[in-house]
């Protein structure tokens, strides 16, 4: 089954910068079925897509990351980024690197049937 390991957490100040990786391996099927994208939970809230990245390459991002935010993943869809910058405390939240088969390319959490174990991300003010 898909495998999932992230990493590049850390804390940050408010407007700094952080770049999120993913490995990813395991692929059942050809790995051009499977897209990818990032989720993270904040505590005592619920688990939010914040980008995916459609099997036509399209992406999707969640209104509060448009344009600070950027997901990009390698051809062989080994490797999945996020680059997130002009970072504000309210993106604070453990980060989850996501597979899913034949997905919509939208933030549907029931789409993403692999996750990886998080990492921490933690802005200060």
């Amino acid at each position: 089954q898909v495998q999932l390991m992230e990493s590049g957490g850390g804390s940050v100040q408010a407007g700094g910068s952080l770049r999120l990786s993913c490995a990813a391996s395991g692929y059942m099927y050809s790995y051009d079925r499977y897209c990818l994208g990032w989720f993270r939970q904040a505590p005592e809230k619920e688990r939010e897509g914040v980008a995916v990245i459609a099997l036509d390459g399209g992406t999707t991002y969640a209104d509060s990351v448009k344009g600070r935010f950027t997901i990009s993943q390698d051809n062989a869809k080994k490797s999945l980024w996020l680059q997130m910058n002009n970072l504000k405390p309210e993106d604070t939240a453990m980060y989850y690197c996501v597979a899913g088969f034949i997905c919509s390319g939208q933030l549907i959490t029931i789409e993403f049937g692999y996750w990886g174990q998080g990492t921490q991300v933690t802005v200060s003010s």
